[in-house]
């Protein structure tokens, strides 16, 4: 959470987040400065966000294997990026509020909780109101896509089939 912290909100609104044991999701806004060209290591130019996320991975990998006497990558896939919005049109308002619920839903799918609340590494119970959450920027979130919190609880669990990420 720090490493988000640091590494991703001066360049971005995390606007939902979900850390599982081998991979996570974040639903990010980018800004102005998360697109700006810098050099990267060796590889020439690289968006200022995407060299970001690649520290935030790298020292996080770090820390891991130098707690547990390992080395190597920890996520079993490349990271992936996909833009969920484009337009202002419903469809794509849908499609993120969507994704959001399949985000918070990734713990229960995998079986690790009972309950999506159970789950105390994603933005659910901020959004629940349940605890503080304060590196989501939820009311961009709602401001993106009309989108009321008066239903989202009972969304969360009423939206459980028939959705998966676009690839």
């Amino acid at each position: 959470m720090r490493k988000m912290e640091a590494q991703l909100i001066p360049f971005c609104e995390i606007l939902v987040w979900c850390l599982m044991p081998n991979h996570f999701h974040l639903i990010i806004s980018t800004n102005e400065s998360s697109c700006k060209p810098r050099n990267s290591f060796g590889t020439g130019s690289v968006q200022e966000l995407s060299y970001r996320i690649g520290i935030m991975l790298s020292s996080y990998a770090q820390a891991v294997n130098k707690q547990h006497g390992t080395s190597g990558s920890l996520f079993q896939l490349k990271t992936k990026a996909k833009i969920l919005t484009g337009s202002k049109n419903a469809k794509d308002k849908d499609y993120l509020v969507n994704a959001m619920h399949y985000c918070h839903q990734n713990p229960l799918r995998a079986g690790l909780v009972k309950k999506i609340e159970d789950w105390p590494y994603s933005s659910f119970p901020g959004y629940c109101g349940i605890k503080e959450d304060d590196i989501t920027n939820k009311q961009l979130l709602l401001d993106l896509t009309g989108y009321s919190l008066d239903t989202f609880y009972s969304d969360s669990y009423g939206r459980m089939e028939g959705f998966e990420l676009e690839e």
